[in-house]
């Protein structure tokens, strides 16, 4: 089906005309947080409800059946009195007592009453799940040891594009005040949508029908206070967060208008300390020691602000009992604006060997500290650097629904447009010291470097005669580089689902099928702009620094030993010397901006059946559900191959330079998949539950690798010529396919006051994506064009192919823990509740690198073998507090930026948040909060040796104090 552009504006502006421009919330009440139709055909409170309206006497059901559980829901839920944590903690337990398959819940007792940044930091509070922090906030989740790329993620039911340039969603993109629900289902079902090897995560927003009063208003503004700002120069320390949402039923409660939006404002602050990777060669050092070196080291304040803004609307109409049609829109726009000062230590390696004295070496041969001299000229040098980074990204998700049910029929339709937006421009700007500054023919200044890491903490640098690193007489700017990276990543779906309920079957509670369509658009534009080089060369004569452009910078605070360099503006120095910077396409001295640009074209067609179970099994009920997904796709992508020789076509740079060495080139392929699962839930008693779930499930590749896009070379070996081709990407992924089995027994307190969960887990994953270099590859037979040899006047000899591919698999398996409880003690401690989880991890998977010098093997992206998460909570009266704390051991992440993503080793690390409010009135109320209560820092190495420093950065604590207001 082809979902017309047109028709899909015209129906969203019909449907949202009332939200006057403001982009919108939930408003599907007919499916469940997985896009899927509930038994009734209403989620939360009002589903349970419903369906124990629908569920009465002489349905042919026994009290166990399943219709009798959604009105145990639909009571416990309504009986719940308590108020603060411990009223979201029970009913968090109902949603997961309640489910059929194995799930975690997060609720808030209304739109606004998470009490986190986003819903990244809600989230690290469920067992197995913990997040990277990114500048210090949680933003990419990793789910039972797996990345972001192996979880997909829905809002209102609906796929969500990215903001990353991968498939991963950064969940700092989304406001926690403007999410109401948050499901992350560990085991599958036919009904979701596919593409969560890891899990899903199902995030929800309000329904204004199911607003407690008729006129609904919460209102919050808190300001902020960031600790370390005072360390970084030009940094701010205060910041704030706003949110205003609104809920009102009108005509007799038969229409919903939900509108919401929340703002934050705040300071972006690091302080870095980073030991670069080595290249993974063996040197012999003038002592005759054998050593792996690395390519130097930076120390940087980074500063700058974070402006979050996102703004949700709702509009249901529910006319009758058996119609339902709603229009919803989410919108998030994040602006992050940050600057990093310093200096880098550049090129201790690749020929510099010889200036090295006084070398300390790690365990495994990798020099960690000494001595670097350099007698002038060549590339080695103390550089002063000044980075900018501005990132500006986007998020829509919307759509119409339509729901009708009718007796034990139940239909729900959707149609959604979804799109994400991501420009990031980095800028760099390099100073170095040079004798002879302004003549016509400047040399690099001799110097001296010593230094010595000191593994997970601050190591230590000098520099023989640091005075010329702030003499604007000595430094010069060396090189300016800008370099756009812009991202649109875009879904239009269609979803039908049709579901029948069978009250008079002594085995089946429903059955129901469905439809799902999507559309996805990935486009991908590199540009780049580049004035001189560090090391000198034809038109790169180093520009002198007016002093209007430069200010001398010192550390303070861990890095006050370390030396002073000039702040430097680097527009400013350029504008001095009348240059404009200009980024565009360059395929002349930069081709890999037009390679790397280019589109992919994801259609998903899926069908799916499922059953839910209802049976009694040796005098105790099991539900449940079977079912199966047959899931086909076709994927294409769109780019430019370098076939050289003027075998191209005419393909004009933004520069005006014309090359014919570049031809268009459409690579993809079809691959169709069927993913049964099943998912058993027996009831051994009222409060006891085992649990077992089965399922073949599959995550797309990340989208960003499979670009067609791809660069090549010509060698020469035994007098014949090969054509090889570089690129890293290849259209041509499988997707990473996985079989995997849970077992959880779970056992419930009273009135859900509490919970006590274990459960195991078994993931057979059968591929991983992996860089590979193939010999002698079979260019024509995977659709890639061999250009003519010119001195044989027939195509070249394959040769090297460097791309992505398939590796073999491996398992992932592990053990969960939770306990949770409220209630357990009297008087003015009732109250008091607590919370905590427990996750291990492990897989066969090892990945191999050279960053840390000897090759050495990391695990799977995303796996800690230990999380734990821990939270006590206490409600008397109007006081409500919380101080809490998340552990995760070691991972490996590509998240460490160098000049490109470098997979790291992150160092265990254990964040502490504190939150406590009062209301004053029934109206009114203040709040208090302290994030990364003990300023942990993020920490990383290279390889499996703690001594190679990566990267240390310090973020300060950041404190809230605000007022509430309720209507």
């Amino acid at each position: 089906m082809i979902l017309k552009r047109n028709v899909l504006a015209l129906a969203l502006a019909s449907g949202l005309c009332l939200t006057a421009g403001i982009q919108a919330a939930p408003a599907d009440a007919a499916t469940k947080a997985d896009g899927s139709m509930a038994g009734s055909g209403a989620t939360g409170d009002q589903a349970a409800a419903t369906s124990a309206q629908q569920a009465g006497p002489g349905t042919g059901k026994d009290d166990k059946s399943k219709q009798t559980q959604d009105q145990q829901l639909a009571k416990s839920l309504s009986a719940i009195t308590v108020t603060g944590y411990n009223q979201d903690m029970e009913k968090s337990i109902d949603y997961q007592r309640y489910s059929d398959t194995i799930t975690n819940v997060i609720t808030s007792a209304d739109i606004g009453g998470l009490p986190d940044q986003s819903i990244a930091d809600a989230l690290t509070r469920l067992p197995g799940v913990s997040a990277e922090r990114i500048a210090g906030q949680a933003s990419q989740v990793n789910i039972r040891g797996l990345s972001g790329n192996f979880i997909q993620t829905t809002l209102n039911g609906r796929e969500q594009p990215s903001t990353s340039g991968s498939n991963y969603i950064q969940f700092d993109q989304y406001p926690s005040e403007l999410i109401n629900m948050a499901t992350v289902y560990k085991s599958s079902q036919a009904s979701l949508i596919t593409g969560g090897v890891g899990g899903t995560i199902a995030l929800q927003t309000a329904n204004p029908l199911e607003a407690p009063k008729e006129q609904n208003l919460n209102v919050d503004a808190r300001g902020s206070y960031n600790s370390q700002a005072g360390d970084v120069a030009g940094a701010n320390s205060t910041g704030y967060r706003l949110s205003a949402a609104y809920q009102g039923k009108f005509l007799d409660n038969t229409l919903g208008v939900g509108l919401g939006v929340a703002q934050m404002y705040q300071p972006h602050v690091a302080e870095q300390f980073v030991g670069e990777a080595s290249d993974g060669q063996l040197y012999t050092l003038p002592s005759g020691q054998k050593a792996y070196l690395t390519q130097g080291l930076q120390l940087q304040q980074n500063g700058g602000t974070e402006r979050r803004t996102g703004e949700v609307a709702t509009v249901v109409w529910k006319p009758t009992d058996e119609l339902q049609v709603s229009g919803d829109a989410f919108y998030s726009k994040f602006k992050n604006t940050s600057f990093g000062y310093g200096f880098r230590t550049q090129n201790i390696y690749g020929g510099n060997q010889g200036l090295i004295s006084n070398a300390v070496l790690g365990p495994f041969g990798t020099m960690t500290g000494g001595t670097v001299t350099s007698t002038g000229g060549g590339n080695f040098s103390n550089e002063t650097t000044a980075d900018n980074y501005t990132t500006d990204t986007s998020v829509f998700s919307g759509g119409l629904n339509a729901r009708w049910d009718h007796g034990n029929w139940h239909v729900n339709t959707d149609l959604s447009l979804s799109r994400a937006s991501s420009n990031e421009i980095n800028v760099d700007t390099t100073a170095d010291p040079y004798n002879g500054l302004g003549t016509a023919t400047p040399t690099l200044m001799g110097q001296s470097t010593t230094y010595q890491l000191a593994g997970r903490k601050i190591g230590t640098v000098s520099f023989a005669n640091p005075g010329i690193y702030t003499n604007l007489n000595d430094m010069g700017l060396s090189r300016y580089g800008v370099y756009p990276y812009i991202y649109h990543d875009k879904m239009k779906a269609f979803r039908t689902d049709v579901k029948y309920d069978m009250p008079n079957s002594s085995w089946l509670a429903a059955l129901e099928a469905g439809v799902y369509l999507n559309n996805h658009d990935y486009n991908a534009d590199r540009e780049v702009y580049v004035y001189g080089n560090e090391w000198g060369g034809p038109g790169t004569t180093p520009l002198t620094i007016p002093a209007s452009a430069a200010k001398v910078t010192c550390w303070s605070g861990k890095f006050a030993n370390f030396p002073c360099f000039l702040q430097l503006n680097g527009p400013a120095i350029l504008a001095a010397h009348g240059i404009v910077a200009n980024p565009v396409k360059d395929i002349h001295n930069n081709s890999w901006s037009e390679i790397q640009s280019g589109s992919v074209a994801e259609q998903t067609r899926d069908l799916y059946f499922q059953g839910d179970l209802d049976a009694q099994v040796f005098g105790h009920q099991l539900t449940g559900n079977f079912g199966m997904r047959y899931s086909h796709q076709n994927q294409t992508s769109n780019g430019l191959q370098q076939v050289g020789n003027n075998a191209g076509i005419p393909i004009t740079d933004g520069n005006g330079y014309t090359s014919l060495d570049y031809a268009p080139l459409t690579v993809g392929k079809k691959y169709s998949d069927w993913l049964p699962s099943l998912n058993l839930v027996y009831h051994v008693s009222d409060d006891d539950q085992a649990r077992f779930s089965a399922a073949k499930v599959l995550s797309r590749p990340p989208i960003n690798q499979m670009m067609a896009g791809s660069g090549s070379w010509v060698s020469t070996a035994g007098g014949q010529n090969y054509y090889n081709v570089w690129g890293g990407t290849s259209p041509l992924l499988d997707p990473l396919r996985a079989t995997q089995y849970d077992l959880t027994f779970e056992h419930y307190f009273d009135d859900s006051t509490g919970l006590l969960s274990a459960g195991v887990y078994y993931k057979d994953i059968k591929s991983f994506i992996q860089a590979v270099t193939y010999n002698n590859f079979d260019f024509a037979g995977a659709g890639i064009t061999v250009p003519i040899d010119p001195a044989t006047g027939k195509p070249f000899l394959n040769g090297d192919y460097q791309t992505a591919y398939n590796a073999k698999g491996g398992q992932v398996k592990g053990l969960e823990l939770a306990a949770s409880k409220t209630g357990f003690l009297p008087g003015i401690w009732k109250g008091l509740g607590v919370q905590a989880n427990f996750a291990l991890t492990d897989s066969n998977v090892r990945n191999p690198t050279t960053l840390g010098g000897p090759t050495s093997y990391i695990g799977l992206p995303g796996l800690s073998k230990r999380v734990a998460s821990a939270a006590v909570f206490y409600d008397y009266g109007p006081f409500s507090a919380r101080v809490s704390g998340n552990y995760r051991s070691k991972f490996a992440s590509d998240t460490q930026m160098s000049v490109t993503n470098q997979m790291v080793t992150f160092a265990a690390e254990t964040v502490y948040d504190f939150q406590a409010s009062y209301d004053i009135t029934q109206q009114w109320g203040v709040v208090f909060q302290l994030l990364n209560l003990t300023n942990q820092p993020t920490r990383t190495y290279f390889g499996s040796d703690p001594s190679q420093t990566g990267t240390i950065q310090y973020f300060g604590r950041t404190s809230y104090l605000g007022v509430n207001f309720k209507l």
